[in-house]
């Protein structure tokens, strides 16, 4: 008797590796979404720098004032002087000193975080100066209550746009490269590993 061909079960056939990769391409590229575009490195080490740079100026504004004022008011020596001289190009108040052991000496006022205060040649004000350094010099009422550091803050406000920006940015490169698949459809790289008729026909024999 001629032997039976024995046939295959349904649940016991199996798709050829090849087959079964392209399956899976074809269904990686069905659901491949394009990527968004990517925010440039370039533009986030741009915004860091000048959150840095907006740092660095607060520093400058803030540090050598308050450290003036600390000097006046630990070892500053108040005495009266008269306005001698204003100008707004380049801006100075240049005073007389009239009641101190440095009578006579003519200086201009420091600035404090780049302000000078207001005053007309002849008027007369109180001003603490540092008997080491003269030239070390603010009107008394600003040792005593040192106005608005305006350009401090404004410098502060702008480093913390920045950096928040440059967080913001970050933070959505990390989520688009997380999220998203590669730039291209995978399809792409499997093109050579397409099913084909034959192949399965083959399978069959």
């Amino acid at each position: 008797m001629a032997k039976k061909k024995r046939k295959l079960r349904t649940g016991q056939y199996q798709l050829p590796p090849h087959v079964e990769e392209a399956r899976r391409a074809a269904a990686g590229a069905a659901a491949w979404q394009p990527r968004p575009n990517l925010p440039q490195c370039r533009l986030i080490l741009a915004g860091f720098g000048l959150f840095l740079l907006c740092v660095g100026m607060a520093l400058v504004f803030l540090l050598p004032s308050y450290s003036l004022v600390q000097d006046l008011r630990s070892r500053g020596v108040s005495a009266a002087a008269t306005v001698v001289g204003v100008d707004s190009k380049p801006k100075y108040v240049k005073v007389r000193l009239v009641s101190s052991p440095e009578a006579g000496t003519e200086v201009k006022l420091s600035d404090y975080a780049g302000m000078l205060p207001e005053g007309q040649a002849g008027a007369s004000m109180i001003v603490t100066y540092d008997p080491e350094d003269s030239s070390r010099i603010l009107a008394q009422s600003w040792v005593d209550d040192p106005p608005a550091n305006l350009p401090a803050y404004g410098s502060s406000a702008l480093a913390v746009v920045f950096l928040g920006l440059v967080t913001a940015v970050l933070w959505r490169r990390l989520w688009i490269l997380r999220t998203f698949g590669p730039e291209e459809p995978p399809t792409s790289s499997t093109s050579g590993n397409r099913p084909s008729d034959e192949g399965v026909r083959n399978t069959k024999s």
